[in-house]
């Protein structure tokens, strides 16, 4: 009976994963529309360009700010004029706990990337409203498929690169 009531030693030493949002906030914003009002005197077929990238720094033990970067970019396909840009950069402190190596880094490039890309993404909507511009939606990022990427370029390079004897 004694046996049954053990916990095999391997259990206690694993800590459960743990995510906690402390705080998520705009870091920088920027909408520039250069080439107002005349644009609107132009046919309106856009040309979006959009660029995503995120960047990591440790503040505490365990504990990590994570910025979703967003620049989109829309010109007129016809004179080639910038519409606008908007760029966004928002951000949140998080507690992680109980992740190592490639899970710690799959959480911090794609799991706090998605808790802050609908912030994002709503922000650069309201500001392309506040434009008078047609409705911006930007579509859904798959930020595992991303990571997953990333990790296969990287493994690709360290295979191609040299061995140094």
């Amino acid at each position: 009976m004694a046996e049954e009531n053990q916990v095999p030693a391997q259990e206690e030493a694993q800590t459960p994963f743990e995510m906690q949002i402390q705080r998520i906030y705009v870091k920088d914003v920027s909408f520039e529309a250069p080439n107002l009002p005349h644009i609107f005197q132009q046919e309106w077929k856009p040309q979006l360009g959009f660029e995503l990238d995120t960047e990591t720094t440790q503040i505490a033990e365990d504990t990590y700010e994570v910025a979703l970067h967003l620049n989109v970019q829309t010109t007129l396909e016809d004179s080639g004029d910038v519409a606008f840009i908007c760029e966004v950069k928002q951000a949140g402190v998080f507690v992680i706990k109980g992740l190592e190596g490639v899970q710690l880094a799959h959480c911090l490039a794609a799991q706090c990337p998605n808790v802050l890309y609908p912030y994002a993404r709503e922000l650069i909507a309201s500001l392309v409203n506040r434009g008078t511009f047609p409705a911006l939606n930007l579509s859904p990022v798959n930020f595992d498929a991303l990571f997953l990427d990333y990790l296969e370029r990287q493994q690709a390079e360290e295979e191609a690169a040299p061995t140094v004897n």
